[in-house]
Formats: structure tokens, sequence, C-alpha cells
């Protein structure tokens, strides 16, 4: 088995920028990056360069009017644009976008190409996961789904079954309805209830229709859930979902916004998480996939104290198997510090006296584990 890990990247994915203050600010991967290679955990040899998605490509899960949308957006009126989702406060119009977010579903497919094509068998896109992007609408920042056309791209191309992962805290509904009728694609997306929280859906009775019934699974967990209860409720519920579904490969989703620091979230998960995630997907990954796993980036709005550790753990389990600890890098820091607006964390684990109390906990851990038991109760349903 090829144990090789390859990262996509170059600087044209930091083209997806919508305004300076928006919340979604791809610097994030560019911060990722150089942590990594100030820790000695990202080689020139393994980056490789994204191509651009041809509208071909696109058209898997987009419809080819909202394409010409897209790239036309700063030609159309107000009304127009509305009508696809664009020109909103999530998602503004902004130059070029068109050729922004092909180059990023172009990298997640750079990505699937690598790992199925056999020059390696792991391969991480942070650039993509943007997962709330409708067939004829833009949402929650997100233009083009990447996540869902990669998982087309990977059926009408290598014919696979696809398990698709979701750690993001907004609940992963463009990929989800995507799939909705498919049998061949199995979604499971673990998220903040959408009792509070954007998408507001992800409920546990959202179980698929037609052929796809039984093959999407939700797990909608209560604002401020912590570590214990994030990690075990996500564990027991993948390996259930894996088992029952017998993937050959696994695409990951892995937005970074479950954690306290998170400004538009209401999780109060720590980096544990983040070491924890990655973990438990290598596993599944090994176990079912011949060690074949895609992994995305997805939400994730500290960009300066989550983002670039949380997908730094993730490459670090893809690479080595283990997640780093101990002191960032001092190169890292001492670079980025002059820049950042908060102080940058020096430990890769967070300090203690940092994280919050939560007064609710044991009754957040019983709801979320209720949830948990009327989720796996679908697996055992359709196993039989």
């Amino acid at each position: 088995m090829n144990t090789a890990v390859q990262f996509v990247y170059d600087q044209s994915l930091l083209d997806y920028h919508f305004y300076e203050e928006h919340p979604f600010n791809q610097k994030r991967l560019l911060l990722t990056k150089e942590l990594l290679e100030a820790s000695g955990q990202l080689a020139a040899d393994e980056i490789i360069q994204p191509r651009s998605a041809t509208d071909e490509e696109i058209a898997l899960i987009h419809d080819p009017a909202y394409i010409h949308a897209v790239k036309s957006a700063n030609l159309l009126q107000p009304s127009q644009l509305k009508k696809f989702g664009l020109g909103t406060e999530d998602t503004p119009i902004f130059s070029n976008m068109h050729e922004a977010a092909a180059k990023i579903v172009g990298a997640s497919l750079t990505a699937v190409d690598a790992v199925l094509t056999g020059d390696t068998n792991k391969a991480a896109s942070f650039a993509g996961g943007l997962h709330h992007g409708f067939k004829r609408m833009a949402s929650g920042f997100c233009i083009y789904n990447d996540a869902a056309i990669a998982i087309k791209y990977i059926q009408e191309k290598y014919g696979l079954k696809v398990l698709y992962v979701d750690t993001d805290a907004h609940h992963g509904d463009g990929v989800q309805l995507a799939f909705y009728e498919d049998a061949t694609v199995c979604t499971f997306s673990i998220h903040e209830t959408g009792r509070y929280l954007f998408p507001g859906t992800g409920n546990v009775n959202e179980r698929g229709i037609k052929e796809g019934h039984g093959y999407s699974f939700n797990l909608p967990i209560d604002a401020f859930t912590q570590d214990e209860s994030f990690i075990e409720v996500y564990e027991k519920a993948l390996r259930e979902i894996a088992d029952f579904f017998q993937p050959d490969i696994i695409l990951t989703q892995n937005g970074a916004d479950a954690h306290y620091y998170d400004p538009l979230t209401h999780l109060c998960g720590t980096m544990e998480i983040y070491e924890k995630i990655p973990l438990i997907a290598s596993e599944i990954a090994n176990q079912y996939c011949d060690g074949k796993w895609i992994a995305l980036g997805g939400g994730g709005y500290d960009i300066w104290r989550v983002v670039p550790r949380a997908w730094s753990q993730v490459w670090n389990v893809m690479k080595t198997g283990t997640p780093l600890s101990g002191n960032i890098a001092s190169s890292w820091l001492n670079k980025w510090q002059k820049e950042a607006p908060v102080t940058l964390p020096e430990m890769w684990k967070d300090s203690a006296d940092s994280i919050p109390e939560i007064s609710r906990k044991q009754e957040i851990n019983e709801k979320n584990y209720n949830t948990l038991v009327n989720l796996l109760k679908y697996t055992k349903v359709k196993r039989s």
C-alpha cells in the first residue's frame, strides 16, 4: 500500500475572497501551509499544483444557467443575482468569481485523481469543503460545491462507493441534497443543532429518499457541546455507519468551527477534537478503503488561533498517523504575530485555563447521547 501523502496548494487558491472584513478568509490556507512547513511536516515534493475545473465538471452538480450567472455576475441586476443566491450578505459577488471558485473545485478534483490514479493514497485540499452550494444557488459563503462535485466525479470516473463525513459545525446541506436519492453515497454530518445556527437543517430524521433512503445520517448536537461528548458520539456514529455502508473511499469535510474561539458557532470544542477527528477517519479509511482518504477544508472563522492548528493536525495524521504536540514553531509565531489581531497560541493544545466552563454540561452530554441512540437505530433497520 502506497503511504505517500499529497497537499494541494498554490497561491491562486487565495483568490476566493469576498472582501476584507468577510468572515470567510482564505488566508487561513496560507497560514496552515506555512505552519506545516515551519513544523517540518510539509516538504516541497508533497505539494501538488491544482488545476481549474472545467464547466462540464462543475455541471456534474450545478445547473448550466447557474454557472453562466456566476460567470456574468457583474453584469446582472440585483434581482437576477438574488435568484441564484448571489449578491447577498453571505455570498456577495467579487471580481473573477467563477475563476476563483473553479480553481477550488479543480483543487479537490486534483486530490481525487492523485489518490485514485495510484500516486498517493491520501491527499488534502483544504481550500475546498464548500458544502452549502446547491444546484442552482450559492449559499453560506459557497459558490460551487466542490465536495459534491468531487463525489460525483468519483462516481462517474472511478465507479466507487463514497462515504462523506462532515464535521463542520454547520450542517452539510448541499452535499446531502445532491445525493439524497443515491444509495452509492453515504453522507454523515455531525453539527450544531439547527435550532440556533445556519442552515437550520440536519435533523436525525433526514434519511434520504427513494433508493437513497437510509444513506443520509445526521447527528445534530447541542449548543455548547464540549470535547468529551463530541468525540464520544462522533466516534460511535462513524464506526457504526462505516460498518453499515462498507465504503470504497472516504472523503472528509474538515470545518474547524466547532472550537470555542469560533465567532460564528456555539460549540465549545478544543484542539482535542481536531486531533481525534482525523485519527478516527484514518482508521476507517485503512479498515475499509485500503487507506484511500481525501480531506477537504470547510468552515472555520478564527483563522489565526484555530484553523491552522486544526487543519495541520489533519495533515499530520495523514502523514505520520499521529497529531503533533508541544510547542508551535517559533518561526511561524514570530512571522504572523506581527499581523494577527489576537495573541497566537504557543502550543498545539489549548491551555486548560482558557477553556470555558459550561454549567449544563451533563444535560448536554445526555441529550447528545440520546440523539446518537436515535441515529444508530437507522443503521440497524437498514442492515436488517
